[in-house]
């Protein structure tokens, strides 16, 4: 390993400035104008992965965007690796709230900013590093691995599952690995054993057939914005708990030796609220913030739309109204069962003179993998090496819809070993990732592979 490590040391330059580049190409999935730019990033990954070593290089075209293919197989009685990842990425809209232009990566007091520099390229361009590194100084890999990166993750795409399942014995493998997570804070590495699951609905209210004089017409029929905010307002209790019947009989509980490693964490709440800006943090009674983010299900509006909303006044009645409204869903909560609960409770919700319908955007299953599995624990031991620390253990309360196929259809254990921080601001304008996380990441990855081989 040291010459592994020393060519990951020489090579930071040169890992930065290819992130960089991986980072300048817009690969927005959900914005139909970038769909040629998604394509380049995907070819743009696939050839650095030919040029690292990997074989087996494809870009496969799908119904959306391409899925890259790539694999190493010549480590005979090793375990082999499927290491997912996307190369897509969140819109940056909105614009005018970043510090430098999105899709030019700019370096700032240690941080690297651009859109995908945490979410999610920057971790899976890590890990093509660390490979880099052994094939550079070895000619080979520690163990085999596979490589399936997929440009559909941010829009929930539909094209990967389909792929994985009729590709089941081209994607065998022994385990998962993912590195699309966070670490629980500066400093602190992490081995993540639980997300959360989502199910994600639009809510249309339709009332009269067009918009109408408030004052010709109000009081004579439903307003449908307020018959939409009478339905929201009952969607949760004064505990902050979820009003949907049968919501909670799946969940899974905490048990005590989880809430005991949760309080021992070094979670600083008056930083928490300062960084977001708030007095008080709130949320369903008797349980912790970090318990309600990461291990308890809640329910939250995205998005309200109905009405005038230009400036200035119009006094209408409006036609309709609309809010997106996403669920996020521990085990063993089935994100459908909940998504039809959920219709169910509103219609009961809606009062007469109007009509509800709904449009489904989307769902993935929570996971849970148990700590002492013998790959969680090597990617501790990588973590302690490339940091210098043992690393905690905790839960995320964001969602990878994917880990939950992957566990269905291959039966495989997933390690999620991610390298961002709680402030890269993924989803949010002046997205990061930490330079020095970068190229522990590089080092901590470099070393998972070593501990996975038998012979280490």
């Amino acid at each position: 390993m040291d010459r592994v490590l020393s060519a990951i040391d020489r090579g930071r330059d040169s890992a930065l400035e290819g992130l960089k580049a991986f980072l300048r190409i817009p690969s927005v999935s959900t914005h139909p104008h970038h769909r040629d730019d998604v394509k380049d990033c995907a070819d743009f990954l696939a050839d650095e992965m030919r040029r690292i070593g990997l074989r087996e290089v494809e870009t496969i075209t799908t119904t959306g965007h391409p899925i890259v293919y790539g694999e190493w197989m010549d480590a005979p009685g090793q375990p082999t690796v499927l290491f997912y990842g996307h190369y897509d990425v969140q819109p940056a809209e909105p614009f005018e709230l970043w510090k430098s232009e999105p899709f030019d990566p700019t370096l700032r007091g240690g941080d690297l900013f651009a859109r995908g520099a945490t979410d999610d390229k920057g971790q899976v361009w890590l890990h093509l590093k660390a490979m880099e590194a052994h094939l550079s100084q070895t000619g080979r890999l520690p163990v085999n691995v596979k490589w399936l990166i997929e440009g559909e993750e941010e829009v929930t795409g539909p094209n990967l599952d389909a792929y994985v399942e009729t590709h089941q014995e081209k994607l065998a493998a022994d385990l998962i690995l993912i590195s699309d997570t966070t670490m629980f804070d500066y400093d602190v590495p992490s081995i993540c054993y639980g997300l959360r699951g989502i199910t994600y609905i639009e809510v249309l209210v339709k009332g009269p057939n067009e918009d109408l004089h408030s004052g010709g017409y109000g009081g004579s029929v439903t307003n449908p914005l307020n018959a939409l905010s009478g339905i929201i307002a009952q969607l949760l209790d004064e505990n902050g708990r979820i009003t949907i019947p049968g919501f909670y009989d799946d969940v899974v509980p905490m048990t005590q030796e989880e809430r005991s490693a949760y309080a021992k964490l070094p979670f600083d709440e008056a930083g928490y609220k300062s960084r977001l800006g708030v007095a008080d943090l709130t949320g369903e009674t008797g349980f912790t913030a970090l318990e309600r983010v990461w291990a308890r299900p809640t329910l939250d509006v995205n998005g309200l739309l109905g009405g005038f909303t230009g400036e200035g006044s119009k006094t209408i009645v409006p036609s309709k109204g609309m809010a997106k409204v996403s669920m996020r869903l521990v085990p063993d909560q089935d994100p459908n069962k909940i998504a039809e609960m959920f219709e169910s409770h509103v219609r009961s919700l809606a009062p007469p003179g109007v009509t509800v319908e709904f449009i489904r955007h989307g769902a993935g299953k929570p996971f849970l993998t148990p700590q002492d599995h013998p790959y969680i624990q090597a990617a501790g031991r990588a973590l302690q090496k490339g940091f210098g620390k043992p690393p905690v253990f905790i839960r995320e309360g964001g969602s990878i819809p994917v880990v939950a196929t992957f566990q269905e259809t291959l039966n495989l254990p997933t390690v999620l070993m991610g390298f961002g921080l709680p402030d890269c601001n993924a989803h949010a304008p002046n997205e990061k990732f930490n330079l020095e996380n970068f190229y522990r990441g590089i080092a901590s990855a470099a070393w998972f592979y070593h501990e996975l081989n038998a012979g280490s």
